[in-house]
């Protein structure tokens, strides 16, 4: 199945206590990358929110935005540095001490002492994991089904494109014997009209080039082996972005040495014709997972 790395996902949950809503992103990326946004009272649950990502999303970035709706009033806690405020009490009464003066500690001059207190939101005694990740699992379904179908039009555009491809290269592979004949002929008009004059060192570079351009079946066989392996791999049940895009690299490669050795009109035509549905290949492929 071919997946697209492109989707976009929205999930709910909820309990007596509070609501969950989970939205996930999802493009175009070379690895797995995952950014969560989430209040930060829930941040111990993240590990488990990209383990479940990692089962659904092999390849592409992911951003996920989690919302937090508490049913009722948010609870706070009072965090007391108590070692703070013994040093503050210890300094007044050293200072009443050194300085002579009768100074009486107050609480509300403990209260003044605001970096020795800190209200935190408190978690619900329940735990909120489980609704967070039930949110989750269908926000995660919702982008599986885009990317799937998504995935779907690529891989049919993928299969035209390349059966194209193919039609191209047997065509110009057909034609290809041709340029050996024309080319021999040639060499064989030069020798004819030079056979007295002919410099033996020409005659060898003619032949060197003759044999250096006029075959260019091993490139096609190539070729074409690429296309059968491209194909293949579009059936195959697993993420194979990577995989079409080293394959696409490899097809290029064997277009340009057929159009850097063949020097005829015709198959010229068909090596640019090869390019730009290879060019509409490769773009569709930045978008396979």
């Amino acid at each position: 199945m071919t997946n697209s790395m492109t989707g976009f996902g929205r999930g709910t949950a909820g309990s007596d206590l509070l609501t969950v809503t989970v939205e996930i992103k999802s493009v175009n990326h070379r690895f797995h990358e995952c950014t969560v946004k989430m209040p930060r009272v829930y941040a111990e649950t993240e590990d488990k929110i990209k383990k479940s990502i990692a089962t659904y999303i092999k390849r592409g970035k992911v951003d996920v935005y989690i919302s937090v709706e508490s049913e009722k009033p948010s609870s706070h806690k009072l965090i007391v540095d108590w070692h703070l405020l013994d040093e503050y009490a210890q300094f007044v009464k050293d200072a009443s001490i050194r300085y002579g003066v009768d100074e009486d500690l107050r609480i509300r001059d403990l209260l003044k002492q605001t970096d020795a207190f800190t209200a935190v939101e408190v978690k619900e005694e329940h735990s909120a994991d489980q609704v967070i990740l039930d949110a989750l699992e269908e926000a995660l379904r919702k982008l599986s089904d885009m990317r799937m179908n998504e995935g779907k039009e690529l891989e049919n555009e993928l299969r035209f494109q390349v059966q194209s491809l193919k039609q191209k290269a047997e065509y110009a592979m057909s034609i290809s014997p041709d340029i050996s004949k024309k080319y021999k002929e040639r060499l064989e008009k030069t020798i004819r009209e030079y056979a007295n004059s002919l410099d033996e060192n020409r005659l060898l570079t003619e032949v060197a080039v003759f044999a250096e351009k006029a075959d260019v079946t091993e490139e096609f066989t190539r070729l074409l082996s690429h296309i059968k392996q491209f194909e293949h791999a579009l059936d195959k049940n697993e993420p194979i972005g990577r995989r079409l895009d080293f394959m696409t690299q490899e097809m290029h490669r064997e277009i340009n040495t057929v159009g850097s050795k063949a020097g005829d009109e015709n198959v010229a035509a068909a090596v640019i014709d090869m390019k730009s549905i290879l060019e509409k290949i490769r773009e569709q492929v930045q978008n396979i997972e």
